[in-house]
């Protein structure tokens, strides 16, 4: 099973009579990239506060590497890195420099240190420019030296808050290439974002808070299914010629509800998963069988759903 890095119960936090956040049950796996979404004032940067320790919850429990961040914060801080829309370094400093000092505050040996910036900084594309001032880098450098200096520490979890915002397209897919380097050695990454398709390229499961309230939390195609065709499948295939007698085919086959077509392409809808039964039923019936594949689901039209129902 695996470790659980975040995990709150019932928690809330009000301010005065207003609930900023009100009951969170949220679960966060070792290794996740977990895409936290919400509109301005939604809640979200007060959620994040809390599993920080940097504000204490008017009710219910949180744990961040199974610690309370509000009682142990040092211990927590130790284990959580943080990068903020507007990363901030002492400008005069060089990137070299700066990590020098995060290394400092962390204890790590400055023999260990040494070798490790020049590392992370060749991994972040800093190396040509790590002894020039930060405040000659641009925002996408400052922000990749943002994910540097969180990388140094070895975090558990990280929290990434729109990374990508004043970045130029090729900067945007480098930070992308970056943080998913990051999931893959198996810190988890909590990744704030109001640019959608990066959350739906990045991100194994999503969250998305409405007016204090969770009102969404699941992988991006279950979430599509629950939202757009009440949890059923949808799976398309095309076909090189469908004929009537192909229709009813893949209409005979058990547990499909309905059969829709449209030219080529016909859309069955069942309960599970059952792309194996529809293709079998199509190629029995004659026909050459040129693509299968299940409904894929928008991030942005899920998002908008769920938001508006809140």
């Amino acid at each position: 099973m695996a470790q659980l890095v975040v995990e709150t119960t019932d928690l809330t936090k009000k301010y005065g009579s207003f609930t900023a956040v009100n009951r969170l049950n949220l679960k966060i796996e070792q290794g996740e990239v977990f895409g936290f979404l919400g509109a301005n004032g939604a809640g979200k940067t007060t959620t994040m506060l809390m599993l920080l320790g940097l504000t204490e919850p008017t009710a219910g429990t949180v744990r961040v590497c199974g610690m309370d961040p509000a009682r142990q914060p040092l211990e927590v801080k130790r284990l959580v890195g943080y990068v903020p829309e507007r990363v901030g370094f002492y400008e005069d400093l060089t990137a070299r420099q700066n990590l020098r000092f995060t290394a400092e505050l962390n204890r790590i040996r400055r023999a260990e240190a040494e070798d490790k910036i020049v590392s992370l900084l060749g991994s972040v594309g800093l190396s040509e420019v790590m002894d020039h001032p930060v405040a000659t880098f641009s925002r996408g450098m400052k922000q990749r030296l943002g994910i540097a200096d969180v990388w140094l520490k070895d975090p558990k979890l990280a929290f990434l808050d729109e990374p990508t915002t004043g970045i130029d397209p090729n900067g945007i897919d480098e930070m992308l290439k970056l943080i998913s380097g990051m999931a893959k050695r198996g810190i988890t990454i909590i990744f704030c974002s109001h640019v959608l398709p990066q959350v739906q390229k990045l991100c194994s499961r999503v969250g998305i808070l409405s007016k204090g309230n969770l009102v969404a939390d699941g992988p991006i195609d279950r979430l599509g299914r629950d939202a757009a065709t009440a949890g059923r499948y949808r799976m398309e295939a095309e076909v090189d010629d469908l004929k009537p007698a192909v229709v009813e085919a893949v209409r005979r086959v058990a547990g499909i509800e309905e059969v829709e077509t449209s030219g080529n392409t016909l859309v069955a809808t069942a309960r599970s998963d059952m792309r194996g039964q529809v293709s079998r039923a199509i190629i029995d019936s004659g026909a050459l069988l040129l693509g299968m594949k299940i409904e894929e689901f928008n991030l942005e039209k899920i998002y908008k759903r769920y938001s508006k129902e809140a």
